[in-house]
């Protein structure tokens, strides 16, 4: 815990407001978070249209992360990460708000997939200034942490669901995220700075078109695919964003309709989630860190079976079993996420990182996107389907990352 709060006290540069200003994102994000598939469903959208706005936002986050590299490289990191959030962020939390019908919530959807330009512009504002990996790890830590101290206000919204009702009180939550994720975007931008290989690749780039520049990926995916670590991580990435979309879509209709559990309840267990991933993080993390990363995640993704075995077999009406499901969940996301990430960063070209970054998530939208209509159809043939798909999905990763955990240790021993 020591070396943690060191290494924040210590933190320069753009990574320090990019931290600092996280609980003004993470805040209002896990308020509404809990409610978002309750608020449509209370709306009138059905599992089909709940699983089409999936593939919807995941569609326009392809389109939009094609742009990101380009955009990124073209107009800067900071002006670029400014614009984007106002438009992936401020936007659709105002169409929520007000939201009427599906196309409110298709549009939204649509607008909020500009948060894959920011998932590339903000990556390079901060990781630009870094020159190790364990720096870059430790801000991921750090990212997380925040988000899940920000859980502890989801009690909140919980109480007012309680007295006044999903909709009315997930419109006001949207709007309060409107005001708190504008003002997050708004000190970001004054306290950040350009960084030097933003205005060396800003220079590159003038006086090429966005075509031009769009052209040049061929070499990138090329790049990519002569690295081995690069279509490693490519693999569990596309995966992983394949199960926490179902996850993330899903998981409240499951718990409130199948298993019983009251609306207001899905406000608590974000809590948990985040109590056992602190303890995690400032307590287990430097024991951890003495283990290879993807021994470390192997044992994360077993644990993920684990859990999602023990969901489907959750009894009606047990709010205990889904809590100890939580809990599961919670160790395994803190084993497997952070090197995860961590490694995909540490493995990309620095000189290259806005267009690989940027392809990056142009290949695992492109692999993940169909699956949010699929999720859709299994959801309304019946609600267990759709994380029977979560569980295969956690298997392959772990089978993947054991084989190369196995050839990791063989190239040692050479």
């Amino acid at each position: 815990m020591r070396e943690m709060v060191s290494f924040l006290i210590r933190l320069k540069g753009n990574a320090k407001p990019c931290i600092l200003t996280e609980p003004l994102f993470g805040i209002p994000v896990n308020l509404y978070m809990p409610f978002v598939v309750l608020f449509m469903f209370g709306l009138g959208l059905g599992d089909v249209e709940i699983g089409i706005i999936l593939s919807v936002g995941l569609g326009s986050q392809l389109i939009f992360a094609f742009l990101a590299g380009v955009l990124t490289d073209k107009y800067g990191r900071r002006w670029t990460t400014f614009i984007a959030e106002l438009f992936a962020w401020s936007v659709p939390t105002l169409l929520w708000a007000f939201s009427q019908n599906f196309w409110w919530f298709a549009a939204a959807a649509f607008f909020n997939g500009a948060r894959n330009i920011t998932m590339v512009s903000y990556e390079c504002l901060w990781v630009d200034e870094v020159k190790d990996s364990k720096t870059i790890n430790m801000f991921f830590n750090w990212a997380a942490i925040c988000m899940q101290l920000s859980v502890f206000f989801a009690p909140i919204a919980g109480i007012l669901v309680q007295q006044h009702g999903v909709v009315p009180v997930v419109r006001v939550l949207y709007f309060f995220a409107f005001v708190s994720l504008t003002l997050k975007f708004t000190l970001l931008f004054f306290f950040c700075h350009e960084t030097e290989r933003g205005h060396e690749r800003m220079e590159a780039t003038a006086g090429k078109s966005i075509f031009r520049l769009l052209w040049g990926y061929k070499d990138v995916f090329v790049q990519i695919g002569k690295s081995s670590e690069m279509k490693r991580a490519l693999v569990l990435l596309s995966l992983e964003g394949i199960a926490i979309m179902i996850i993330a879509g899903f998981f409240a209709l499951f718990a409130t309709q199948n298993l019983e559990l009251p609306e207001a309840f899905l406000a608590y267990f974000p809590i948990l989630r985040a109590a056992v991933m602190l303890v995690f993080m400032f307590g287990g993390q430097g024991f951890l860190n003495r283990f290879e990363p993807l021994k470390v995640m192997l044992a994360g993704l077993l644990l993920y079976v684990v859990a999602f075995v023990w969901l489907l077999s959750a009894p009606v009406g047990n709010w205990l079993w889904l809590a100890a499901f939580i809990a599961m969940e919670a160790c395994a996301g803190a084993l497997f996420l952070p090197r995860m990430r961590g490694l995909a960063a540490h493995y990309i070209e620095p000189t290259e990182r806005a267009r690989i970054r940027s392809l990056f998530h142009v290949i695992v939208l492109a692999i993940t996107t169909p699956f949010g209509y699929l999720a859709g159809r299994l959801s309304d043939i019946d609600r267990q389907y759709p994380f029977i798909l979560v569980l295969a999905i956690f298997v392959i990763m772990a089978v993947f990352t054991a084989f190369n955990v196995k050839r990791s240790v063989q190239n040692e021993s050479i």
